[in-house]
């Protein structure tokens, strides 16, 4: 189902007629309004009448997470404060958080891009989704939330947490889609087998996850163990929120760029450098249509290329490969670059493991040493020492043979690693402590 067939279906030529005339009004507001952009702006030598041409936007400075932090709170907003009728903000896990605000237009533009992100995973009218990703300060309760209602679908605003009372109300409410972390829909397949529901018990047929990267394997897991289709989903509370792009349900092969509100680049990570589609590199959006803080060339840290080819469901918006990794969550081991995706793609490919492991960075001396606690199976815990020793020293060649860093495994019992509720915490770095 497309949601906004005219938009969604745009033929190239008319959309980046579109994208061109959106993108010479914002970057004309925010020179006008937002000081950080007008000086930024100035240093490059660049004036809002400068770009006459898409390509032009190479020419604009970047906008980088540490400029948000320094305009913290309010800062970067383009309108007055009493036109904001909503604020969010992040996690502020490192440091304090960065702080977006929303006039009434952007909540209904926000609304209206879940109601197509939803409609892109086979949700419609009538659909009941279990929106189990967190409400409050964290934008993915409340995106998904409005979306959902925007489509006409029924919502159970359920949060996150209480995980057996979540599969009682799926179960008794008649849940027909799931939305949450892919770490949460894991806990919920690993408690529901606990409590001897199958996925048969439910009449969950799709959910859409996001928030955090997560393999194609992990996909299998989720699928295999809830019997569902899992959609993948991005977003970021600096561009909008959840609602920025989205796989289809008809392929599940890369992710739809709402271009009509994003212009996505990918640049070199070091150079800065533009690189044309299908190249790998960093993603950077600019936003076209937010009021109250619209952003110019925001480096996500995101690993992806772009994929340009069409796509059987209709929709001529160009596609993202599935986030690869990210530049700042890229770990240093002995010189050597690892991203937990590699780490959990090689994990998910071996048969007895289960999907719940935590990466130990710590030092000995002077060497980088990395540890990958992995939980198995009830089976192969309980089975012979050697059996154990054998799937260890396994696993650990094989992941020598991916990140070209040799590493320890070390298999722990099931559900002995904490679970999350919201995004998993997969990366102990203690030489960071």
């Amino acid at each position: 189902m497309i949601w906004n067939e005219e938009y969604e279906t745009m033929p190239r030529e008319a959309l980046e007629a579109i994208q061109l005339k959106r993108l010479q009004a914002v970057v004309e507001r925010v020179y006008t309004n937002v000081a950080h952009y007008r000086k930024k702006m100035d240093e490059a030598g660049v004036k809002p009448e400068d770009i006459k041409r898409l390509d032009d936007l190479k020419r604009l400075p970047f906008t980088t997470k540490e400029d948000l932090r320094e305009n913290y709170p309010f800062g970067l907003f383009a309108v007055p404060l009493e036109r904001v009728v909503r604020v969010h903000a992040s996690s502020g896990t490192t440091g304090k958080p960065t702080v977006v605000g929303y006039t009434k237009r952007d909540i209904d533009t926000w609304a209206e891009l879940m109601a197509r992100t939803l409609a892109c995973a086979g949700v419609h009218r009538g659909d009941i989704v279990h929106n189990a990703y967190g409400y409050g300060l964290f934008t993915g309760g409340l995106g998904f939330h409005y979306g959902a209602e925007r489509l006409g679908a029924t919502v159970i605003p359920i949060s996150g947490g209480n995980t057996k009372r979540q599969i009682m109300i799926m179960k008794d409410f008649g849940s027909t889609v799931l939305t949450c972390t892919p770490s949460y829909a894991l806990n919920i397949a690993d408690v529901m087998k606990e409590e001897g529901i199958s996925p048969e018990d439910l009449k969950i047929r799709v959910g859409v996850f996001g928030a955090e990267p997560w393999s194609e394997n992990m996909r299998e897991e989720i699928e295999r163990k809830l019997g569902i289709d899992a959609i993948d989903i991005y977003g970021l509370s600096e561009i909008m929120g959840p609602g920025v792009s989205v796989e289809c349900i008809e392929q599940k092969r890369g992710l739809h760029i709402f271009e009509d509100h994003f212009i996505p680049e990918i640049i070199d990570p070091d150079t800065g450098e533009v690189l044309p589609p299908g190249e790998k590199g960093e993603l950077v959006f600019t936003t076209l249509t937010k009021e109250a803080f619209p952003v110019i060339r925001y480096r996500t840290r995101d690993i992806t290329r772009l994929i340009t080819e069409p796509c059987t469901c209709g929709r001529t918006f160009y596609r993202m490969e599935k986030i690869m990794g990210r530049t700042d969550d890229m770990l240093i081991i002995r010189g050597v670059n690892v991203f937990p995706s590699q780490i959990e793609h090689v994990l998910m490919s071996i048969e007895g493991v289960e999907p719940h492991y935590q990466i130990i960075i710590d030092k000995q001396g002077a060497l980088d040493v990395m540890e990958v606690q992995v939980e198995v199976s009830d089976e192969i815990f309980s089975d012979e020492i050697k059996v154990l020793e054998s799937l260890a020293k396994r696993i650990e060649q094989e992941l020598k043979e991916t990140l070209a860093v040799s590493c320890r495994v070390k298999l722990v019992e099931p559900r002995s690693i904490q679970r999350s509720e919201g995004k998993a915490k997969r990366v102990i770095d203690k030489r960071k402590m």
